[in-house]
């Protein structure tokens, strides 16, 4: 096959517009005078049975000799059973992530296909799905615990022993749930970069028995009756602030999560008819599954409208029932009624601000014999009959009107030392009828 047919440069640069192709044999040739005034130099190769062409370069940038270097190198490649096509893409592709590196460190962000990027790209995805605290929990967990020691680390490097090693310096300060807790979500960031097409397997999965497994503790509650007055009367005499003493006094009256309690607005009580319908998307659980769904109705005592009452010509115009002072716009935070608690001498072993939704869970069943469905729609709990389907959320409104008025009655004869007396049947009173008829017609108004 003849080569080096093209004299020298010289050659070239006596080219006049109009002439077409100029080879110098063996595959390699110039197209002159291509788009304007520009020579391409090109290779015409067969691999794997297919014709192919490469380009080379532009002259003069590429000369004769170096257009004739790379020709070269191009049926070496071939030679050797290689595309030359594959290989410059290949290079492309390493030097393109390389100079995307060093932009993504100089802004501070993580290698792509690190396990901090993927991580992060993970909770992004799955943020929409979850309340807006439990995605800062999740991502701040990471930062704090998994980004130091495994972030940079490219997911295919990363070895059961590194995701041990991480997880085991939290567990060595003795925060067994959080060390388990890591793991967990750990493992959800591997099986999503395999969703995507990753090749490669989840560490995680091979270290679950390496951790110790913490101790269940369930939140404390106070369960005693004469315990639980001395506890009322002294919310009732809390010199601190008058909001956190109206938070304390609903609590026991509401059966609600405490940050059910702290996000209320005014616009979902509806104070005239003794009702409080706390939207679905603020209750516990996947924001996903609560689509279409009704709110949590939440039957106010007279005891807890009087509270509400007095509230109201404080923050009514807020917006918020509970806002946080200092911070415009939010709600008071989380540790707050907890912190209140402990100033007033009840221990963190004894009582706990979420811990009154198991004391009403107890004595309504235990002492004023409430049945255990009722109570557990209450609390929003997922209630299940003997066939396991669930029960609808918009049963049992008439008994559960009249529960909260019988718990706060008890409530206040606990107050104020009368523990002998118990309501052994639910009181019938007249406005429930009409509430039930406000409510009928508040869920069609929603469902519609």
């Amino acid at each position: 096959m003849a080569m080096r047919l093209i004299k020298s440069d010289r050659t070239i640069q006596a080219l006049k517009p109009g002439t077409k192709r100029l080879t110098d044999g063996a595959g390699l040739y110039l197209l002159p005078f291509s788009k304007g005034d520009n020579h391409y130099w090109r290779f015409d190769y067969t691999y794997e049975s297919k014709r192919k062409t490469l380009s080379i370069g532009v002259y003069p940038e590429t000369g004769l000799a170096l257009a004739r270097e790379k020709a070269d190198a191009a049926r070496a490649s071939v030679a050797r059973g290689e595309d030359p096509s594959s290989l410059r893409k290949e290079v492309k592709q390493s030097i393109s992530k390389k100079v995307d590196a060093e932009k993504r460190a100089k802004r501070g962000e993580s290698p792509l296909g690190s396990f901090e990027e993927v991580a992060r790209r993970w909770v992004d995805t799955k943020r929409h799905g979850w309340t807006e605290g439990y995605g800062h929990v999740v991502l701040r967990r990471l930062q704090m615990h998994v980004f130091p020691l495994v972030g940079y680390a490219q997911l295919k490097d990363i070895s059961p022993k590194m995701m041990l090693d991480a997880f085991r310096k939290v567990e060595a300060c003795g925060h067994l749930d959080t060390a388990n807790r890591l793991r967990e979500i750990s493992s959800q960031v591997f099986r999503f970069a395999i969703a995507e097409g990753l090749d490669l397997r989840d560490p995680c999965a091979d270290i679950s028995d390496a951790l110790k497994k913490p101790i269940v503790r369930h939140r404390s509650a106070i369960t005693n009756p004469e315990q639980l007055g001395q506890l009322l009367r002294a919310i009732d005499e809390y010199s601190g602030s008058f909001l956190v003493r109206c938070a304390l006094q609903l609590l026991p009256h509401l059966m609600l999560r405490s940050s059910e309690l702290r996000m209320a607005e005014w616009k979902e009580i509806d104070l005239d008819n003794r009702l409080w319908y706390i939207p679905a998307e603020r209750m516990k659980g996947p924001k996903i599954s609560k689509m279409g769904k009704p709110p949590h109705l939440v039957p106010l005592s007279t005891q807890a409208v009087s509270v509400f009452e007095d509230l109201f010509e404080l923050t009514g115009r807020t917006g918020l029932v509970f806002p946080s002072q200092g911070r415009l716009g939010r709600c008071m935070s989380e540790n707050t009624l907890n912190v209140a608690l402990r100033a007033m001498g009840f221990d963190s072993s004894i009582v706990t601000s979420h811990g009154f939704r198991a004391t009403a869970r107890t004595l309504l069943v235990e002492v004023l014999r409430i049945d255990e469905s009722i109570v557990e729609m209450q609390l929003a709990h997922s209630v299940k009959d003997a066939l396991g389907t669930a029960y609808n959320r918009t049963q049992f409104i008439h008994q559960r009107l009249e529960m909260m008025q019988s718990w706060s009655d008890y409530l206040e004869d606990l107050k104020h030392n009368r523990a002998k007396i118990v309501h052994p049947t639910l009181p019938k009173f007249t406005p429930v009828t009409d509430r039930l008829k406000v409510f009928e017609k508040r869920r069609e108004e929603i469902a519609t």
